[in-house]
């Protein structure tokens, strides 16, 4: 599809969310949608974990000291995330569809399929018709991320064909897991996206090294913020951020083209958009000379198999007899999702 629009402009949003409020930073969200659109962007990102936040007091609060704290904060991020399964995100969908933009956005995403007690570490891409193209799931969380985000798995790992290029995305230290970075590579990928709360030097690098490896357009979209950017709202502000001038993270948007020269960015401690022009025909330029899952790969030598099957801790079968002491029953899918309380396709209540 993209070779309808081989050069184009994207727009990376370096701004804070109105933390712990999912309504409000969608609202943000819309309106940074349609300055960047108005400056002729065909894709706008956004950070990690941007609606409705990162939860960065993980990295303050005191390991089993603090934790009736971590619970208020836990409970409110919980009651705030975001249910691909509902609503939720209809304005900003609505908003790619009326700006015809291709949006990619970090999003804290509330399990709605069993327990709708976890919470993902999730990035979305939307399509300029509005679509939900893909969802993908952090496959490892870092360190006390754990404590926040379930584990992903492999069925959002892609790359999707849109009018603007091939997308795909890996969040943060996803970036560090090379066979996730070949995976991406495989499968054709012509702008990398890396929504991340890491910044610094090191991980500017790091992104260089992957337009180098992967010969793609890598976009690093960073969280920028301030403790003054945090509502007075949020439980513990005072005690967590006390300087309201300090930079909680400095952002670090950067956008690298293919062979690692960065054309736009780093953005550090500002807030805003930053804009780039991507030329998809430099993507087969780089691979000229190496192409890692190409003429540079050996596959008599080096092979990887990723599984792409959704990972389920549950599965009912339906439709199927089962006995309850003497008395032989058979369900429709309706009646056993009735009496389970799940949530199921309408493809599936039909049978």
């Amino acid at each position: 599809m993209h070779q309808q629009r081989q050069k184009l402009r994207i727009a990376v949003v370096q701004r804070p969310p109105v933390l712990l409020n999912r309504s409000a930073t969608i609202a943000d969200a819309v309106d940074s949608i349609r300055e960047a659109a108005s400056n002729e962007a065909r894709i706008v990102v956004f950070p990690e974990a941007y609606i409705p936040g990162y939860p960065s007091w993980i990295w303050r609060l005191r390991p089993g000291a603090d934790m009736a704290l971590a619970e208020k904060l836990h409970s409110q991020l919980l009651a705030n995330a975001v249910s691909l399964n509902g609503n939720d995100l209809t304005p900003l969908r609505e908003a790619a569809k009326k700006h015809k933009v291709t949006v990619v956005c970090g999003v804290d995403e509330r399990d709605a399929e069993f327990s709708r007690g976890t919470i993902y570490n999730t990035v979305v891409v939307i399509g300029p018709d509005g679509a939900l193209l893909n969802r993908h799931r952090k496959l490892m969380p870092t360190n006390p991320g754990r404590m926040v985000w379930g584990f992903g798995d492999g069925s959002g790992l892609k790359v999707v064909d849109t009018t603007s290029g091939r997308i795909g995305t890996l969040i943060c230290w996803e970036n560090y897991m090379p066979l996730a970075r070949f995976t991406l590579y495989a499968l054709g990928v012509e702008i990398y996206i890396a929504p991340a709360y890491d910044s610094g030097d090191k991980w500017i690098g790091t992104l260089q090294h992957i337009a180098r490896e992967g010969g793609c357009w890598v976009v690093g979209s960073g969280m920028a913020f301030r403790a003054a950017d945090i509502p007075d709202s949020v439980p513990g502000k005072s005690e967590l951020y006390p300087n309201a001038e300090e930079w909680i993270n400095p952002g670090d948007s950067v956008v690298i083209e293919p062979g690692g020269r960065i054309v736009a960015g780093p953005r550090r401690r500002e807030l805003g958009i930053l804009y780039a022009e991507i030329d998809l025909e430099r993507v087969g330029i780089a691979q000229r000379s190496l192409d890692v899952v190409g003429h540079y790969s050996r596959p008599d030598i080096f092979q990887l198999q990723v599984n792409t099957n959704p990972l389920k801790p549950v599965v009912f079968e339906i439709g199927k007899e089962s006995s309850i002491g003497n008395i032989q029953m058979q369900k429709t899918g309706a009646e056993v999702a009735h009496s389970i309380g799940v949530a199921l396709p309408a493809s599936d209540l039909e049978r």
